[in-house]
């Protein structure tokens, strides 16, 4: 079952570099007392997910933070080293988190999991956004097919706050 509006987040660890190498980070770190947009992708440096969904977050970082939203943050069934090439292939520098949920493991809680095998991706997150307030979920969007991103977009988690 997918999580859903008015439900708080689960707990889980996520794999992130940091300046000293390979680091754990909590999720009741990232969410809890804080305003965060967590959107998922299915794989970084995968088309619509380095070419349309995390830009549209990096350039409108300003008006995010305008409307009092302190992390946004980036998840995506990838490890860490990919997911540290990412954020240095991109614009994102310090405006976006990103998140390597290597296993699943996180976006299998939220019941979010898109089996892409078919594709030789194995188990991905499905695309998705989230605004989350101290950790409870106050707006969802998952896109019908991976390779959207309209409804999880920047433009609409702006309007969704």
């Amino acid at each position: 079952m997918s999580i859903k509006i008015g439900d708080r987040l689960p707990d889980g660890v996520f794999k992130v570099i940091g300046g000293d190498g390979p680091v754990e980070m909590k999720a009741s770190d990232i969410f809890n007392g804080k305003t965060v947009v967590l959107f998922g992708v299915p794989g970084a440096f995968t088309p619509t997910c380095h070419m349309n969904h995390l830009p549209g977050f990096v350039e409108h970082f300003d008006a995010f933070k305008t409307k009092g939203v302190d992390t946004i943050a980036v998840v995506s069934v990838n490890d860490m080293f990919v997911m540290d090439a990412w954020k240095k292939a991109t614009s994102a520098g310090d405006k976006i988190l990103f998140l390597a949920d290597g296993s699943a493991s996180y976006v299998k809680e939220l019941g979010l999991e898109l089996d892409a095998s078919g594709f030789g991706m194995g188990i991905r997150s499905k695309r998705f956004a989230l605004i989350a307030k101290d950790g409870v979920v106050t707006a969802l969007n998952v896109e019908d097919a991976p390779g959207q991103a309209t409804v999880s977009g920047a433009a609409a988690m702006l309007e969704a706050l």
